[in-house]
């Protein structure tokens, strides 16, 4: 109730004809005439709700019930209340002017007509929502807008179909512009993994075109976190044919799990761990997951340490690579269509894998087996002996590594068992020069890459013979296979320490200094591309004439001399002489960067003491040399990069 009725209080207007104390001959005061008001109908029930200044009360038609009030009826200004008395009506009035208005006006507030069935033609403030109680909007200074949270990947099922519609049209790329979707799509199929996720969440039509390059992708390489990741990419990509992932957590079947039901028609598998991750899968859980992707054909594991047998069956499966393997207690790998097979072992003294039965039972079970690598530190001759009865006449790469009770018996067995050998790999063996004068001989027009590096028992002789008699080679390794032996200094002490004092010790008898035995190599080759040196400390000479060579490798050959080191490669791209002397470093620039004078000449050679006299490099190089400078068949040297990291 309104405070100023309430402290006035003032009687209700009965109704008509049922008030003894109004005449019925008073007239009430006419009301002005307006022209916008139409004619009210003669209804007894209809209230009078439009007048803005006066309630006028209706004959009720149901004398028995009382008349319904209007709930929201605006106040009136001033009331005509029953004439009791003309000293009530004079206060009741009085106090109503006083009041004045409390709610709002009928009339526009912009151009002043009434408001009922108006449309105001004059532009005003823009309107604002009604202030609700306890809610100051107004006040407040308007919220800044809402980050859009980044997220990698963006999916919505329901409006898919819309979506790559889309994307197969024109997409908005930014201030205005239009591309076709196609154009956007090629342009998402050369970014990284992350970086269409990422383009995932820009726009509706962006989504669409990630979608379809998810769709569309054959080939994934991706690096993770975890499991959870991959298994929400994964789904994404049906026509995924080749995985490669690189995991930095550890990772058990569950990934194994997500792989196999997510890509039905995987062919390529690649799963390697990153820093300190551990592969947690057992030999069951392995063997299941390729028994049941029979369209698997390249299966590459990483840290399979877990792994306590391997029972793997598939007639799919043509490339098999499992590393870190441990203590294997039986090793079935019935494959028949299987062309390259990789075990790499860990090199430790307690592994108790049995490497006779498992090289005997290849021949058995993988008949077809092209490319063999065996890693292991229990390699012996035995186990060469073991795969040559497998009969493996097919065999074309052999890499037997880190077996250091391998010898020359062990060749000569490999000399029998293969005629056709196009890789060998000893690296790591106790073979010597003869043994490599048997593979020059057995192999001299298949072998195109040897590699013979930690073998300690071979010379530079060796090398030489086998770069002369291997007219095919293309590639060479003996890193640290040339090793300067040198007494430690430790035994050649002459003075002993006692109680923080030096001492002389009494006269020892002379030992002699055991000077290291240096050699020299000497390397001319027409279609070597590749020769690795790498920390062949014994090495005090080197000659190499190899018109295609792209590749020199030097690291640690800290004492070969600069003045006795010729390099006659014109095709020279690449040299690596990490770990050696400037004075070397800066040789090996002056001849491949060809930074001096055409005019003087390079042709190493060391002055005697006067300066009058000079030792020269072999004849047959300077014989070639001049042969190509007079005739002008010497080609033009390419640019060399030299890496010192």
């Amino acid at each position: 109730m309104d405070p100023v009725h309430a402290a006035h209080p003032v009687p209700r207007p009965a109704r008509a004809g049922a008030n003894p104390q109004i005449p019925k001959k008073e007239k009430k005061t006419p009301l002005a005439p307006q022209k916008w008001r139409q004619p009210l109908p003669q209804s007894p029930a209809f209230f009078c709700l439009f007048s803005p200044s006066i309630s006028l009360p209706l004959p009720n038609p149901n004398p028995t019930h009382s008349p319904p009030r209007p709930l929201r009826s605006p106040p009136p200004q001033a009331r005509l209340l029953p004439m009791a008395s003309s000293s009530d009506a004079s206060s009741a009035l009085a106090a109503a002017a006083a009041v004045g208005k409390k709610r709002g006006s009928y009339n526009c507030g912009r151009c002043g007509l009434p408001k009922k069935g108006h449309v105001c033609a004059v532009a005003g403030e823009e309107q604002k929502p009604p202030r609700r109680a306890l809610h100051f909007d107004e006040a407040a200074p308007p919220p800044p807008p809402e980050k859009k949270v980044k997220v990698e990947v963006v999916e919505v099922d329901s409006s898919s179909e819309e979506e790559e519609r889309e994307a197969r049209g024109w997409v908005e790329v930014g201030g205005g512009r239009r591309v076709p979707g196609e154009v956007v799509v090629e342009v998402m199929r050369r970014l990284p993994p992350r970086g269409v996720a990422a383009s995932a969440a820009v726009c509706r039509g962006w989504r669409g075109c990630a979608r379809r390059v998810w769709r569309a992708a054959d080939e994934l390489r991706l690096r993770a976190a975890g499991v959870r990741p991959v298994g929400a990419l994964l789904p994404r990509c049906p026509a995924l044919s080749r995985l490669v992932l690189r995991m930095e957590s550890d990772i058990d079947a569950t990934m194994l799990a997500c792989v196999a039901f997510s890509c039905p028609n995987l062919q390529y598998l690649e799963l390697g761990m990153v820093g300190s991750a551990a592969n947690r899968m057992t030999g069951d859980e392995l063997t299941r997951f390729v028994s049941e992707k029979r369209s698997l054909s390249v299966l590459k594991l990483d840290g399979c340490s877990n792994l306590s047998f391997l029972n793997i069956s598939s007639s799919s499966l043509s490339t098999l690579w499992l590393s870190d393997l441990s203590s294997l207690s039986k090793s079935v790998i019935n494959c028949p269509n299987l062309n390259e097979l990789s075990l790499g072992f860990t090199q430790q003294n307690n592994d108790s894998t049995d490497l006779i039965s498992l090289m005997d039972s290849l021949g058995r079970t993988c008949s077809n087996l092209r490319n063999l690598h065996i890693s292991s530190i229990h390699l012996c001759n035995e186990a060469v002996f073991a795969l040559e009865s497998a009969n493996l006449r097919g065999l074309c790469m052999l890499s037997l590594i880190l077996g250091s009770k391998i010898t020359d018996a062990a060749v000569a067995s490999i000399v029998r068992s293969y005629a056709s050998l196009d890789l060998l790999d000893l690296s790591g063996s106790s073979i010597t020069d003869n043994g490599l004068g048997m593979i020059c001989k057995a192999f001299p027009h298949t072998l195109t890459r040897l590699l013979l590096a930690l073998c300690p028992n071979i010379t530079s002789c060796g090398v030489q013979v086998a770069t002369s008699q291997l007219p095919l080679l293309q590639l060479m390794d003996c890193g640290k296979s040339l090793c300067a032996n040198s007494q430690p200094e430790a035994d050649r002490s002459y003075f002993g320490e006692i109680y923080g004092g030096i001492k002389f010790c009494s006269k020892l008898p002379i030992q002699r200094k055991q000077q290291p035995n240096y050699q020299k190599l000497i390397i001319k080759h027409a279609s070597l591309k590749k020769l690795s040196l790498w920390g062949c400390s014994a090495l005090d000479a080197l000659y190499v004439n190899c018109p295609e060579l792209s590749d020199l490798n030097l690291n640690c050959c800290t004492n070969l001399h600069p003045e006795r080191l010729l390099l006659q490669c014109p095709s020279l791209k690449d040299v690596h002489a990490s770990g050696c002397r400037d004075m070397l470093i800066g040789a090996i620039r002056n001849q491949v960067l060809n930074e001096f004078a055409s005019a003087e000449p390079r042709v190493p050679c060391k002055r005697l003491a006067d300066g009058s006299k000079r030792v020269q490099v072999p004849h047959f190089m300077l014989e070639q040399q001049f042969e190509e400078e007079k005739w002008g068949s010497g080609s033009k040297r390419s640019q060399c990069t030299v890496h010192l990291s």
